[in-house]
């Protein structure tokens, strides 16, 4: 990796991920998303912490995998007026150091697009959540098969998407690797953000693991 590459996403590509991410248009399906959250919650690429405000008082503990250490500094305003306990745990989504079937629920918001091997890192949220517990999703990816349209366009765009935007994926369908993985989808939502559609696909889900 270049110097310059290195430092465009080590220092100015979190700042623009908190920009994007923070809208007001993105906090309602950010609130949806972790609405039934509970106990202890473990999240997966926090990012700078724009769910923090969202979550409901039946929180106990947030655990944290955040890769970049700037978005970690991005956040620390956020985790000072939580009110419970934030600890950042990891840096890697595909190794998560916490013991098997311990988790109430796992968090993920325009994560799952960004994981070099996301079908390891789905497969460690499937150990780490209780067999009770529940997985929050909240992610952009690949639009379904009725619109290939949409779909060439996203593939056509996504070596520049994931170039410019630190491997983020925009062909990936996120329905399909929850049950790939092996959850159980209990609800789910798919719709277009606004334009361009190839950039906005969405899909809000609710998985347990099977």
């Amino acid at each position: 990796m270049g110097k310059l590459k290195q430092r465009y996403e080590e220092r100015v590509l979190p700042v623009i991920i908190d920009k994007l991410c923070g809208s007001k248009a993105m906090r309602p399906h950010r609130a949806a998303t972790v609405a039934s959250t509970h106990g202890v919650v473990l999240e997966i690429g926090f990012g700078s912490g724009h769910n923090l405000a969202l979550y409901p008082s039946a929180v106990q503990k947030l655990l944290v995998v955040e890769p970049s250490a700037r978005a970690v500094e991005l956040a620390q305003l956020r985790t000072s007026r939580a009110p419970f306990p934030v600890e950042v745990i990891g840096l890697n989504g595909e190794s998560l150091p916490v013991d098997d079937h311990s988790i109430d629920c796992v968090v993920s918001t325009f994560t799952l697009c960004t994981i070099p091997n996301v079908a390891l890192a789905l497969s460690e949220i499937h150990r780490v959540l209780k067999p009770t517990g529940t997985f929050h999703v909240l992610e952009h990816g690949l639009a379904d098969d009725t619109d290939a349209k949409v779909q060439r366009w996203q593939h056509r765009l996504n070596p520049m998407q994931r170039r410019m935007c630190g491997g983020c994926n925009l062909i990936l369908h996120t329905p399909t690797m929850l049950t790939t993985a092996g959850f159980v989808i209990t609800e789910q939502h798919r719709w277009y953000e606004g334009v361009p559609r190839s950039m906005s696909a969405l899909t809000r889900a609710l998985a347990t693991p099977s």
